[in-house]
């Protein structure tokens, strides 16, 4: 129990939490509109003029309730004890005073173990001076405290599961940069392997043949550039994400294994490729790359492009990148977001990152979806 305290203690602050939007300010609006018109059409307030001003004055802290949940809360509540305790007035009694559950949901979702701590504490604190001073009666507590704790729970829950999102989100990650990895490994070994050749064949040739040594020398050469090119691109890789467990190795797939992917399978539509530009030189990693984005978005074609009747896999290398476009035709919305991306897409975007590229994916302006890859033709920048 005391380690679960500590723990709920030392809770940090979530990462990243949002900004005002406009969707803040048109909150605070709508909050104010329904307070002047409950001021307005209640004939049953007793300090008019003090529950009308004080949530109006109070409700823009909401525009602050993620950045600093702490003082957002702490400023409404330590003001309506004042004006209780000067004037006598109760500034809750208006119905728009509810705004409070907001900041209590807002303290446990972006607050700090702390924070959460000092904000129970206040309200309290706050609860019982208005069972002192008569505003709660004694009964009424517990109903307070349900409500207190309603605001809080409702917060906790969807910090645990943002919290459980980003722990599946650097899972996937994490699974992406082991696979880049075991291409990265397998490309490199490759290279040292053709070595190993060529430098056996040049000692074998040179006192009969002296020019084909050197030649053997050229390919090695050559081969040892490629290889440190690799394995800087490895070392970055397995650096972004230190302990990545390198699985089983298994065959790499390549730029040419793309016309694999092409016919018509049992069910589902039929998928075209089509490969255009001088492949020759592209690095392993890349054309691993791109053929496991390829996979990866024909494969969710099939799985949520309903009525789709075509999927379209187009490769175009130039001096400078390898582009990606695969294009379906079914609904452009069917089972698919944009701001919520899967995890299959995610891991896509990861891998093209890794090797300083980029990937999109997105709705056509008709029908269809379409996902877009541009790498490096080098791999990862230097």
């Amino acid at each position: 129990m005391q380690g679960l305290l500590r723990s709920l203690w030392d809770e940090p602050r979530p990462p990243q939490a949002p900004r005002r939007v406009w969707r803040d300010w048109a909150l605070v609006g709508l909050l104010a509109v329904a307070t002047l018109l409950e001021g307005a059409l209640r004939t049953d307030l007793q300090w008019r003029p003090i529950s009308v001003i004080f949530p109006l004055v109070m409700v823009p802290t909401l525009l602050w309730r993620r950045t600093r949940p702490l003082p957002a809360l702490a400023i409404p509540v330590v003001g309506s004890a004042l004006v209780q305790l000067v004037t006598g007035a109760d500034p809750a009694e208006m119905t728009t005073s509810a705004y409070i559950l907001i900041l209590l949901y807002a303290l446990s979702r972006w607050g700090s173990g702390r924070e959460i701590a000092a904000g129970l504490l206040l309200i309290t604190v706050a609860v019982l001076a208005a069972v002192v001073t008569g505003h709660i009666r004694g009964p009424d507590t517990a109903g307070a405290y349900a409500v207190v704790l309603a605001g809080v729970a409702l917060g906790g829950t969807f910090r645990y599961r943002a919290r459980a999102r980003l722990r599946e989100l650097d899972q996937v990650k994490l699974l992406e940069r082991e696979q880049l990895a075991r291409d990265l490994h397998d490309t490199v070994a490759h290279h040292v392997s053709a070595m190993a050749i060529r430098a056996q064949a040049g000692i074998a040739t040179a006192a009969a043949d002296p020019d084909a040594a050197v030649d053997a020398l050229r390919v090695i050469e050559a081969e040892a550039s490629r290889t440190l090119a690799e394995m800087r691109t490895m070392v970055r890789v397995l650096r972004r994400d230190h302990g990545a467990a390198m699985p089983e190795l298994a065959p790499n797939p390549h730029l040419a294994d793309l016309q694999q992917l092409a016919g018509r399978g049992r069910v589902g539509p039929a998928v075209d490729v089509r490969i255009d530009g001088d492949l020759d030189g592209v690095p392993s990693s890349v054309g691993a790359a791109v053929y496991r984005i390829a996979q990866e978005s024909v494969t969710n074609a099939r799985r949520h492009a309903r009525h789709a009747t075509r999927i379209e896999v187009s490769v175009a290398a130039d001096d400078t990148a390898v582009r990606l476009r695969v294009s379906d035709d079914g609904d452009s919305t069917a089972g698919r977001s944009v701001t919520s991306p899967g995890y299959g897409l995610l891991g896509m975007i990861e891998r093209a990152g890794l090797l300083g590229g980029t990937c999109e994916a997105g709705p056509n302006p008709g029908r269809g979806w379409t996902v877009t890859a541009v790498l490096p033709r080098t791999g990862a920048s230097r």
